[in-house]
């Protein structure tokens, strides 16, 4: 039985504008839609669903719904590990087999197995985001200042601008030095402020560091795993601490479902878009667009 919060009827914008910290399963499924596409497009996801939540008074509240935002993260999560299932099974798969001791894991003259290697450059890059855990509430406020989202969006842009001008280089999880991969944790850190894009940030610091653009991408991706784990974790734990409303887990449900198959087919989207050179260059006229946008609202609706 769905609740009778969570109504299917009443005209459009009945959907999505409520009184109170309502999510109606309108809104979900909206939400889901934003985070499905801002998430993996280099375009900021958090930034997309704080400027519809600041100007439009959606009358959902993250902070009453914390479990959802934990699912809609599941939910690109989950498309993350599909669209990747072959390069996390031979991760998982030869670095168990390297820790149990079987020499079948090293690669030629004692080396470690791309697969294996790839792991423990993950693992490195994720280490920054212990720095920012402090300034989480901090961070955590910003997403309700418009301005400063709508700033940060264009500086997204101007980053997907330099990385279309970026010649690619050759680095991949065999050649990629510890310092490139930190540097790259370390912009992972930084786009965890709203407005910025975590994947925008990251393979164009990537690139800057001469990674190959395929391997730019789906490093960016694969090390978003822990990462995303680990924030979900933490909001779970909250969530729970606060209190779930049983009442709207098929609104939450119906949203990660969507996040997830949207995500999906933007992270094929992004696929194909690496064959042209630039093609991240052409999401930063999108983001300028935006962020203007949203600051001269801001200015309107407040």
């Amino acid at each position: 039985m769905i609740p009778s919060a969570l109504p299917f009827d009443g005209g459009f914008f009945h959907i999505f504008r409520q009184e109170g910290s309502v999510l109606t399963i309108g809104m979900a499924i909206f939400l889901g839609l934003v985070q499905g596409i801002s998430e993996f497009l280099p375009i900021s996801s958090s930034g997309h669903l704080s400027i519809f939540q600041n100007l439009f008074k959606l009358g959902y509240s993250e902070e009453e719904h914390m479990l959802f935002d934990v699912m809609l993260h599941v939910g690109t999560l989950a498309a993350v590990f599909v669209f990747y299932w072959k390069d996390i099974k031979a991760m998982v798969k030869d670095t168990v087999g390297f820790i149990s001791g079987n020499t079948a894991d090293a690669g030629e003259e004692g080396r470690l197995k791309p697969s294996v290697r790839m792991v423990f450059l993950i693992i490195l890059a994720t280490l920054p985001l212990f720095l920012i855990l402090p300034f989480n509430d901090s961070i955590g406020k910003l997403a309700t200042n418009t301005p400063f989202i709508s700033f940060a969006l264009i500086v997204t842009g101007l980053l997907l601008f330099v990385s279309g001008k970026l010649i690619e280089g050759r680095k991949n999880e065999k050649t990629a030095s510890l310092a490139d991969v930190l540097v790259v944790g370390a912009a992972q850190a930084i786009a965890t402020i709203p407005g910025l894009s975590r994947s925008g940030t990251t393979i164009t610091v990537g690139l800057a560091r001469g990674f190959k653009r395929e391997f730019a991408v789906r490093f960016s991706f694969l090390m978003s795993i822990p990462a995303i784990l680990g924030s979900a974790l933490l909001t779970l734990i909250k969530a729970f601490s606060r209190g779930i409303n049983w009442e709207y887990v098929p609104a939450y449900l119906i949203g990660m479902a969507v996040a997830a198959v949207v995500g999906y087919f933007a992270l094929v989207l992004l696929k194909k878009l690496l064959v042209v050179g630039d093609s991240f260059s052409k999401f930063a006229y999108y983001c300028w667009g935006a962020g203007l946008l949203s600051l001269v609202l801001s200015l309107f609706i407040g």
